[in-house]
């Protein structure tokens, strides 16, 4: 599949293995937006991620730095819980400071483990309006742009932040090589509210009342 399509399929295979962790979920380009808060709701997790598409940033590039910076305050500040953001990618960056960004976010607790999709070799960047493909993006001299996967980038960021780093190619190594981190991590309870938002549903009744006395 192409990339996106591999990542959300990444993402739904770790958090079948989450257990009673919380998940959120961020989505970047050339900025970063929280598109899921942390929460418990992994059902709604998983219709955000099925709903994801790359209409929803308006925004081209990529900024790793975007991604990490948001990551960090992504969290409660006064909750003590363990902090891990899992960031699959080229790993091609089109700001400068990744690494620096992850050194702070480690500061903060969080610890970052990377997942690279793509190829060494690289590709087009596909342009679509309204889910038909336009054509493929190129640079100011014309040339079709061919995006790669940067491992070495990926590697340095998650040993910034004593996390790992792994290709993304194998989906079942992926996620195991997840749950032996997350088992690295020490768990930590937190508290959660669970609403529950009744539906009326006494039109029903009251309308045979209404026919029972018509009848009578």
């Amino acid at each position: 599949p192409n990339r996106l399509e591999k990542s959300k399929q990444l993402v739904s295979q770790i958090m079948a293995h989450l257990g009673d962790d919380r998940v959120g979920i961020i989505a970047y380009a050339g900025s970063a937006y929280p598109a899921l808060p942390i929460t418990t709701d992994f059902n709604s997790a998983k219709m955000m991620l099925q709903s994801m598409n790359t209409d929803m940033l308006s925004s081209v590039g990529t900024s790793l730095v975007e991604a990490i910076n948001l990551s960090s305050q992504f969290f409660e500040k006064s909750n003590k819980t363990s902090k891990l953001m899992i960031m699959i990618t080229d790993g091609e960056d089109h700001s400068e400071g990744s690494e620096d960004a992850a050194i702070e976010a480690k500061k903060l607790g969080l610890k970052i483990i990377t997942i690279g999709v793509g190829t060494e070799n690289g590709g087009p960047i596909p342009l679509k309006e309204n889910g038909n493909l336009l054509g493929y993006k190129n640079d100011k001299e014309g040339n079709q742009v061919v995006t790669k996967m940067n491992a070495d980038i990926l590697k340095k960021i998650a040993k910034s932040t004593n996390g790992g780093y792994i290709d993304g190619k194998n989906t079942k190594e992926v996620v195991d090589f997840v749950d032996n981190e997350l088992n690295k991590i020490q768990k930590s309870d937190f508290e959660s509210t669970q609403m529950t938002n009744y539906q009326a549903q006494f039109q029903w009744f009251l309308g045979l009342a209404f026919l029972l006395l018509l009848l009578d």
